[in-house]
């Protein structure tokens, strides 16, 4: 705000200095001399028109872009975002935030048929917020933890592929699902556990999906891993969908199998122009000629194809899913991407 170029009133200069109307205005005190920019001697209501008291966030760390009157703190590894001043209602006195965990390690595949594709990182963002309806800071130094990529899976470790989470502003996201492996022997059931994520990861063909945002938030950080299918890995969950299940179709013969899709991420414009995140990786097919799962929108890996297809990473900094391995790459094994964290407020 800022008070009249014009005639002017003492509660104008409460309203601007976020005093409650009607309060008795001390013209010495030191608001009112900073507001009329008058530091000794007397003030005169002339000195008090068309004055702002606006005070803006001031920060530093990360990447720092601006997009019009707003600042942008992009963290695409870990680091520390400092504030040096906490700003005021009159400017900014919040920050908007969105944090990305690590996508999940697709699924390895030592037994033939086929792998499911990662679960996304999980995705929190409060977006878009105007300048005081964010989340308030205060002057101090908040530490930023971005989450690496679940790392490729080996014959010895099938199911050790989740991603790292990452936090910031005391706001955290649960690293992405691995990918349901394919192992000999069959354990009995996938360790759905491991699965789990801030999306989850596919199951192996065949194979339950593992569960979606495990963090417990609402909104949800993220969705459910599709199932796997005779042949055919399911898809790893996305922040916006979750995967699809492996295609059998034995009825409508090998042109109906698939494997599952990865579920698409979410578009957000924090950093100023629209970009997904956190998309889920593609399941593999291990069946002649029939295609594996895309990798959802927001950099999910695509999974692999028979004979030995091996799946896709996730792309890195898009907390993406690697897709799932089709027939039997026992040392090709995908990877997730690593996450992201951005953090925007208004600064002029």
């Amino acid at each position: 705000m800022t008070t009249p170029s014009g005639q002017i009133s003492l509660d104008d200069v409460n309203i601007e200095l976020d005093i409650a109307p009607g309060t008795q205005i001390n013209m010495n005190a030191a608001p009112v001399r900073a507001l009329a920019e008058v530091p000794t001697g007397a003030i005169s209501m002339s000195d008090l028109q068309n004055k702002s008291n606006a005070q803006y966030v001031t920060a530093s760390g990360g990447t720092e872009t601006t997009d019009g009157d707003f600042k942008i703190h992009t963290f695409n590894s870990s680091g520390t975002f400092t504030v040096n001043q906490a700003g005021n209602p009159a400017g900014s006195s919040t920050v908007d935030y969105m944090v990305v965990a690590g996508g999940g390690g697709g699924g390895i595949n030592s037994s033939g048929d086929a792998a499911g594709g990662a679960g996304a990182g999980g995705m929190r963002f409060s977006f878009p917020n105007p300048a005081t309806g964010g989340t308030p800071v205060s002057v101090t130094a908040y530490p930023v933890s971005v989450g690496g990529g679940g790392t490729a899976q080996n014959q010895n470790a099938p199911f050790m592929g989740s991603g790292g989470g990452s936090s910031a502003l005391s706001i955290s996201a649960s690293g992405g699902g691995t990918g349901g492996a394919v192992v000999n022997p069959f354990p009995d059931t996938f360790p759905g556990s491991l699965s789990q994520g801030g999306s989850g990861g596919g199951g192996r063909a065949p194979g339950l999906g593992g569960t979606g945002n495990i963090g417990g938030y609402t909104p949800p950080e993220g969705a459910d891993g599709g199932d796997g299918a005779n042949y055919n890995g399911g898809g790893g969950g996305g922040g916006g969908q979750s995967g699809t299940n492996g295609n059998n179709a034995q009825s409508g013969g090998s042109p109906g199998r698939s494997g599952g899709q990865g579920g698409p991420g979410t578009p957000i414009s924090i950093t100023g122009s629209a970009t997904f995140f956190a998309g889920g990786g593609g399941g593999g097919t291990g069946w002649p000629a029939n295609p594996a799962g895309s990798g959802g929108q927001g950099g999910g890996g695509s999974g692999g194809a028979y004979p030995n297809g091996t799946g896709q990473n996730g792309q890195a900094n898009t907390g993406g899913g690697g897709g799932g391995s089709a027939a039997s790459p026992t040392s090709k094994t995908p990877s997730g991407g690593s996450g992201k964290v951005v953090i925007r407020y208004k600064f002029q």
